[in-house]
Protein backbone atom coordinates (compact mmCIF):
# COMPACT_ATOMS: atom_id res chain seq x y z
CA UNK A 1 0.00 0.00 0.00
CA UNK A 2 1.75 3.74 -0.47
CA UNK A 3 1.79 6.79 1.58
CA UNK A 4 -0.65 9.20 0.83
CA UNK A 5 -0.46 12.64 1.54
CA UNK A 6 -3.19 15.28 2.87
CA UNK A 7 -3.25 18.38 2.86
CA UNK A 8 -5.70 18.13 5.70
CA UNK A 9 -7.64 15.51 7.98
CA UNK A 10 -10.60 16.08 5.76
CA UNK A 11 -9.06 15.43 2.98
CA UNK A 12 -8.28 11.92 4.29
CA UNK A 13 -11.61 10.79 4.85
CA UNK A 14 -13.37 12.14 1.74
CA UNK A 15 -13.41 11.60 -1.90
CA UNK A 16 -13.44 15.24 -2.81
CA UNK A 17 -12.07 18.39 -1.86
CA UNK A 18 -16.06 19.49 -1.72
CA UNK A 19 -17.14 16.94 0.49
CA UNK A 20 -13.56 18.10 2.80
CA UNK A 21 -14.34 21.63 2.66
CA UNK A 22 -18.16 20.94 4.11
CA UNK A 23 -16.54 18.73 6.94
CA UNK A 24 -14.12 21.61 7.66
CA UNK A 25 -16.73 24.25 8.04
CA UNK A 26 -19.57 21.63 9.84
CA UNK A 27 -16.58 20.92 12.19
CA UNK A 28 -16.08 24.86 12.98
CA UNK A 29 -19.56 25.69 13.50
CA UNK A 30 -20.09 22.52 15.89
CA UNK A 31 -17.02 23.53 17.84
CA UNK A 32 -18.27 27.05 18.40
CA UNK A 33 -21.82 25.69 19.37
CA UNK A 34 -19.88 23.21 21.57
CA UNK A 35 -17.90 26.24 23.70
CA UNK A 36 -20.63 28.29 24.05
CA UNK A 37 -22.95 25.52 25.43
CA UNK A 38 -20.87 24.39 27.43
CA UNK A 39 -20.39 28.01 28.74
CA UNK A 40 -23.63 28.66 29.35
CA UNK A 41 -23.82 26.21 32.26
CA UNK A 42 -27.01 24.54 32.16
CA UNK A 43 -28.59 21.18 31.92
CA UNK A 44 -28.72 19.46 28.74
CA UNK A 45 -32.02 19.59 28.77
CA UNK A 46 -32.43 23.92 29.05
CA UNK A 47 -29.88 24.28 26.44
CA UNK A 48 -31.85 22.04 24.04
CA UNK A 49 -34.78 24.00 24.62
CA UNK A 50 -33.04 27.68 24.04
CA UNK A 51 -31.67 25.72 20.69
CA UNK A 52 -35.04 24.19 19.42
CA UNK A 53 -33.26 20.96 19.70
CA UNK A 54 -34.15 17.70 21.18
CA UNK A 55 -31.87 16.88 24.04
CA UNK A 56 -30.85 13.55 22.00
CA UNK A 57 -30.00 15.93 19.13
CA UNK A 58 -28.37 18.40 21.28
CA UNK A 59 -25.97 15.31 22.69
CA UNK A 60 -25.09 13.99 19.42
CA UNK A 61 -23.91 17.94 18.38
CA UNK A 62 -21.74 17.70 21.84
CA UNK A 63 -20.67 14.42 21.36
CA UNK A 64 -19.49 15.41 18.44
CA UNK A 65 -21.12 13.42 15.61
CA UNK A 66 -20.59 15.39 12.77
CA UNK A 67 -22.70 13.17 9.98
CA UNK A 68 -25.77 14.13 12.14
CA UNK A 69 -25.44 17.91 11.17
CA UNK A 70 -25.97 19.86 7.66
CA UNK A 71 -24.67 23.15 7.27
CA UNK A 72 -28.29 24.34 7.36
CA UNK A 73 -29.21 22.92 11.04
CA UNK A 74 -25.98 24.28 12.08
CA UNK A 75 -26.57 27.81 11.18
CA UNK A 76 -30.08 27.77 12.41
CA UNK A 77 -28.87 26.48 15.92
CA UNK A 78 -26.19 29.60 15.91
CA UNK A 79 -29.08 31.75 15.07
CA UNK A 80 -30.90 30.15 17.86
CA UNK A 81 -27.91 30.58 20.39
CA UNK A 82 -27.81 34.08 19.56
CA UNK A 83 -24.55 33.84 17.87
CA UNK A 84 -23.98 35.60 14.65
CA UNK A 85 -22.14 34.36 11.42
CA UNK A 86 -19.30 36.31 9.74
CA UNK A 87 -18.21 34.75 6.40
CA UNK A 88 -14.78 35.69 4.97
CA UNK A 89 -14.14 34.00 1.60
CA UNK A 90 -10.54 33.50 0.20
CA UNK A 91 -8.37 31.90 -2.06
CA UNK A 92 -6.43 28.79 -0.66
CA UNK A 93 -2.65 29.16 -0.47
CA UNK A 94 -0.89 27.65 -2.76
Amino acid sequence: MANERFTSVWDALVDSPEEAENLRLRSKLMRVLTRTIKAWDMPQKDAARQLHVTQPRLSDLLNGKIDKFSLDALVNMLANANLEIDLVVKSKAA
